[in-house]
């Protein structure tokens, strides 16, 4: 029986699936954050081998019995030099692993769990990130370039949006254009602050980006609750994430969207606000043209799965899969022109 595994690995947590020859988990497990960009390629290495010798006991895989292939779908894993490196620290360090390893970005467990033929995927969790993958193989993305250099659309740059909007207004250097009394109460709670000044560990010293990030979700039960100001940061996080969607679409191939959609494969936490989401980014979509639609799925199992199927192919095996079983349909994007030359069509005919 040969076995095969796949990890969606995230900077906070991380998820493993064992899969058998006829694509049954027969094993699952999580852990600790896999990015090694935040702990080091021998603790990220580390972190995965425990979770494959956890999974494979609860599979009553004997420990020294490697797993024909694991794949490895990780935050921070976008650059090859690094990836290789990683993949030579699990096969040094920890030799009856795995024989062989597919080592990809977290976005590519994404939308492998979806579709074998490529498509889209638009990460908003802590981070933000967009690729795009073609049926040749060839790939774009846009953002992905971390806090410092982007995130926007995320529970991170909402949250920062929030404290910086209550902090020029406070400061009469912007006037905010809603109240911000409810957000600078959500913020002093969050943070436990007295002052302003006790946000500043908060930003520098003690920064830690998914406590930062975690200020979304309070802010998203706000705006449900009618709060003018936190409605405004999640239409603004509308307006970036169709952002991302339009500046990839003149890299789309033709054979992708032949079916006369493009799927996007929406991950991360933020999506679960979509209701919150929706008008502005619709909005923001309507003012370019698109041929195709767009259709915004959610992924129902963990990519984990998606990088087991990465990792299968990859060593020539034909995993079983079944990928309705993977997705749900979020929402479906058809471009108002193409709507009205459908109508002005039928009402000629």
């Amino acid at each position: 029986m040969k076995y095969f595994g796949g990890v969606e690995g995230g900077a906070t947590h991380s998820r493993l699936v064992i899969c058998d020859e006829s694509g049954q988990s027969v094993g699952a497990t999580s852990g600790l954050g896999t990015n090694h960009w935040g702990i080091g390629i021998p603790e990220c290495a580390r972190r995965i081998a425990d979770m494959v010798e956890r999974a494979k006991e609860e599979a009553g895989i004997p420990r020294d019995t490697p797993l024909t292939s694991l794949g490895l779908s990780l935050s921070g894993c976008e650059q090859e030099a690094t990836n290789r490196e990683l993949e030579q620290e699990l096969r040094t360090t920890f030799p009856d692993l795995a024989q062989s390893y597919a080592v990809s970005s977290d976005t590519m467990g994404s939308m492998y769990t979806a579709s074998s033929i490529g498509g889209m995927v638009l990460i908003s969790g802590t981070g933000s990130n967009c690729l795009l993958r073609n049926p040749d193989g060839s790939t774009s993305n846009c953002g992905g370039w971390g806090n410092f250099l982007g995130d926007e659309g995320s529970a991170w740059y909402i949250s920062y949006r929030a404290v910086k909007v209550v902090f020029d207004h406070m400061d009469n250097f912007e006037q905010s254009a809603a109240p911000v009394e409810k957000t600078w109460a959500l913020i002093k709670e969050h943070f436990s602050l007295e002052t302003r000044l006790d946000m500043l560990p908060h930003c520098y010293a003690k920064f830690d980006k998914p406590f930062f990030a975690n200020l979304c979700k309070k802010l998203s039960q706000n705006a449900e609750s009618g709060d003018e100001l936190a409605r405004g940061l999640f239409r603004e996080a509308g307006v970036h994430l169709a952002r991302m969607i339009l500046a990839l679409l003149p890299n789309v191939h033709q054979d992708l969207v032949k079916s006369g959609d493009l799927s996007v494969v929406c991950v991360g936490s933020v999506w679960s606000s979509w209701d919150l989401l929706q008008e502005a980014f619709i909005s923001e979509l309507s003012k370019t043209s698109i041929d195709f639609n767009l259709k915004l799925v959610r992924i129902t199992k963990s990519s984990a799965y998606g990088a087991c199927y990465l990792g299968a192919d990859s060593a020539n095996f034909d995993l079983p899969r079944n990928y309705a079983d993977n997705v749900t349909v979020l929402y479906t994007y058809t471009d108002p022109r193409k709507k009205a030359k459908a109508t002005n069509g039928v009402a000629a005919s």
